[in-house]
């Protein structure tokens, strides 16, 4: 592989072996995966979730939406709170495939029945404890006065409630994240049959990464969400979502200088490329590990060395000698993200071990 500039490497044997146990899992609970792709945003990358029967997927903005409706796929949910302003967007794709908006208010919903030209799938999105957005379970004023206005209007299809577990990403133990996902569950449940009279179909929706990968028995839903779980990171190991091993993506970075009186390495690779997203350690911040490649993908992090700062093209790499003396001016150092979505998003595409080139959105014109 020729790499000259920062460059995302993706490990596709190990991506396949994510998805088939996100898949596999789905399966065997009896509920509907519909994958965040949010996380890849690479058509290609889509299609090995289609390959192996997904049907039904998320997105984070309609614009990728737009993206992956022009591959082929024709169950979409946007699960971000509609922005009234993209309504034009919002009725052209409605056109084309089953789309489905979330609304976690009343406003929301009242401007939808007005605005809408062909009908939607709406979920209603309820807050379970990440307090980023979504409306109480117990708000029953609220609830109702939304559950009527979908009611009485011919443009929206009311599908159900749905939640998003992020405050598992600051969990490191099993026993929180089950306790988080199954507290959700209960207010999703109580939600729903507070109206399952009048909507009898009503499903739920839940979705985030660890609850996905810790639990194998996924109960009281009718459709998971996970995202990250395509590729992983440090920050899930740090969890405990997932291992080393199952980290499908990898910084391939540039070395432009060493500095031998303080042990470290500087990189062609800063926030621009990495993000500033950061884990926490005793003895200071830690922006990615370490690996080495070899004939069959990367090495687990190697001891002694560590990308430490991030300034916007520069990294800044702490070792110990043996570690800074293995390297020279113009070897690639590789380095395991911390956030792969966000570094996937920044990178703009990506380069598999077998020498080929991946799109991603962000790198494309829609």
């Amino acid at each position: 592989m020729n790499i000259t500039v920062p460059t995302l490497l993706l490990d596709k044997a190990k991506c396949l072996q994510n998805i088939d146990m996100m898949v596999e899992k789905a399966s065997r609970n009896n509920i509907r995966l519909r994958p965040h792709f949010k996380t890849h945003q690479s058509a290609q990358v889509g299609e090995w979730f289609r390959e192996r029967g997904v049907e039904a997927i998320t997105v984070s903005s309609l614009r990728m939406a737009q993206y992956f409706a022009r591959h082929g796929w024709t169950d979409i949910m946007v699960a971000i709170p509609v922005n009234l302003r993209e309504i034009e967007l919002i009725n052209e794709l409605a056109s084309a495939i089953s789309l489905h908006v979330v609304a976690v208010n009343p406003e929301t919903v009242t401007a939808l029945a007005e605005l809408l030209e062909i009908p939607v799938n709406l979920w209603v999105k309820i807050d379970t404890g990440y307090h980023r957005t979504g409306l109480q379970p117990q708000d029953h004023t609220t609830l109702d006065e939304v559950i009527n206005n979908v009611e009485n209007s011919d443009k929206l299809i009311f599908k159900g409630f749905l939640a998003h577990d992020g405050h598992t990403y600051k969990q490191t133990e099993k026993e929180a994240i089950v306790t988080i996902y199954n507290t959700s569950v209960y207010l999703l449940q109580l939600v729903r049959d507070r109206y399952k009279t009048r909507f009898p179909q009503l499903q739920l929706s839940i979705g985030d990464t660890p609850s996905c990968s810790v639990l194998q028995s996924i109960n009281g839903v009718d459709e998971i969400r996970p995202g990250n779980f395509v590729f992983y990171d440090l920050t899930q190991q740090h969890i405990g979502s997932c291992s080393f091993e199952q980290i499908a993506v990898c910084m391939a970075c540039p070395v432009i200088a060493k500095h031998p009186d303080r042990l470290e390495i500087i990189l062609y690779g800063g926030s621009v490329h990495f993000s500033k997203d950061v884990l926490p350690q005793q003895n200071g911040a830690l922006y990615g590990r370490v690996v080495e490649l070899t004939e069959k993908g990367w090495t687990l992090p190697v001891n002694g060395i560590e990308l430490v700062s991030l300034s916007q093209e520069h990294g800044i790499i702490r070792a110990n000698e043996e570690q800074f003396n293995k390297y020279k001016i113009g070897d690639l150092i590789y380095v395991l993200p911390v956030h792969s979505c966000l570094t996937a998003d920044l990178m703009k595409g990506y380069l598999t071990l077998e020498g080929e080139r991946l799109e991603h959105l962000s790198g494309v014109q829609v």
